[in-house]
């Protein structure tokens, strides 16, 4: 007798992703996700000629609630009120090929996870540059119900998929393991792991649900829906947000090319108006977002508006408190916030937490590099803040002190 429930499951996993990389073919495509996701050769990201400047805004993003700024500056018509055209947004699976993508300049603004630029810049020589935080929070660890496991303690010997090496995941992943008492490592899939090892693995977001259902992963951490659709598709259980472990943290940021943006300021200010607008906007109508974004809307991302409006509104279940996925609610965050401002000591913490982190290739940059540096070379706070002065919505957002609203101390309880 068939467990029907599960085959519907199954179907609106594959229906979900929109993909042919279905939960029963996982495992004949993991080898070749594997490569699509790594950075086997990086030099390739940024071998391409450039286009020449057309002043149209073309945005590359991966189907993640993180590009929600970019979206609905799209949807809304914020980039044609200031003036300026603006192409069909793109979606991209997986981050090497949107890296690459931005570099050839057939992508002129896009996001991406925080530690991705600084790589760019200090290991390859990319004159990339953080115009804004895209947003603060908005990921999550989820666990297959195949295991047990209650805390990041029982990841020993477990196998964890992350989105990228250079991540806010993966950084915040090894905080919690190394706290915990446990070995961050990368082997091959299938290799022996000792009871204190969790081995990790690079893996795009949109694979993730069914690679958990298959049962190829013990757990996950990505950014939403993916932590939705594990929880409602993939009988996922999520075990802690990352928000309530660094208190409304950034994870992707939105970035530009300093050639661009030196080039062409009144263009760049008028593309980041748009930005900072639409982030006000979204902060103040999540659940009209979710819907608006997901395939029942818009269509800008492949998933339903259930998955994605919990995605975006849904944190203080009594479920979440009870299991621990929720301990700090005085801190007042969302599941996922938006906020614009790129706060210098995120960034000074990001470098000295990079340098603890285990990643894929070669790390001897991040050994030489001065946190204050990079907070004030990586990063271009000109723009964002005008646009701030222009689009005060930003306030109201989660953590935003009137007081000082430009400075924060930075706030990690594992």
């Amino acid at each position: 007798m068939c467990n029907c429930d599960h085959h519907d499951q199954d179907h609106e996993l594959d229906h979900l992703l929109g993909s042919t990389l279905s939960r029963r073919g996982f495992l004949r495509g993991a080898a070749a996700v594997g490569a699509a996701g790594a950075l086997a050769n990086p030099a390739n990201l940024f071998a391409q000629d450039p286009e020449p400047f057309d002043g149209v805004v073309k945005i590359g993003y991966i189907p993640i609630t993180d590009a929600a700024a970019l979206l609905v500056a799209h949807s809304e018509g914020y980039f044609q009120d200031e003036g300026l055209e603006v192409a069909e947004p793109t979606l991209i699976r997986g981050w090497s090929p949107l890296i690459e993508s931005f570099t050839s300049n057939r992508f002129n603004l896009v996001h991406l996870l925080k530690p991705i630029p600084l790589w760019m810049r200090y290991q390859n020589g990319f004159p990339v540059k953080i115009m804004s935080w895209a947003h603060i929070n908005g990921s999550a660890v989820v666990t297959g119900r195949h295991v047990e496991v209650n805390s990041f303690a029982d990841l020993g010997g477990k196998s964890v998929a992350v989105p990228f090496w250079y991540s806010m995941h993966n950084v915040v992943l090894q905080m919690a393991l190394r706290d915990a008492g446990l070995v961050p490592v990368i082997k091959d899939q299938g290799s022996s792991l000792a009871a204190n090892e969790v081995n990790l693995m690079i893996m795009p977001p949109p694979d993730m649900p069914p690679a958990l259902a298959a049962r190829s992963i013990d757990a996950y951490i990505v950014a939403e829906p993916f932590n939705a659709a594990g929880e409602l598709l993939a009988q996922g259980k999520l075990l802690r947000f990352t928000g309530d472990i660094w208190k409304n943290h950034p994870c992707c940021v939105i970035c530009m090319n300093e050639t661009l943006t030196q080039s062409q300021p009144e263009w760049t200010q008028k593309v980041m108006n748009a930005v900072v607008r639409a982030q006000g906007h979204i902060q103040d109508n999540k659940k009209e977002v979710a819907q608006m974004l997901s395939r029942d809307g818009k269509r800008y991302l492949p998933m339903p508006a259930s998955v994605v409006e919990r995605a975006m509104t849904v944190y203080d279940l009594p479920a979440y408190a009870e299991s621990g996925a929720v301990r700090h609610p005085e801190w007042g965050n969302g599941r996922i916030d938006f906020s614009p401002w790129p706060y210098p000591s995120a960034t000074k913490m990001l470098v000295g937490a990079m340098n603890e982190t285990l990643v894929g290739g070669d790390t001897t940059f991040l050994a030489g590099l001065d946190p204050e540096h990079v907070a004030n070379d990586l990063v271009d706070y000109d723009f964002v803040k005008a646009a701030m002065d222009k689009y005060p919505a930003w306030q109201t957002a989660p953590g935003v002190d009137m007081d000082s609203p430009y400075a924060r101390e930075e706030v990690v309880v594992l």
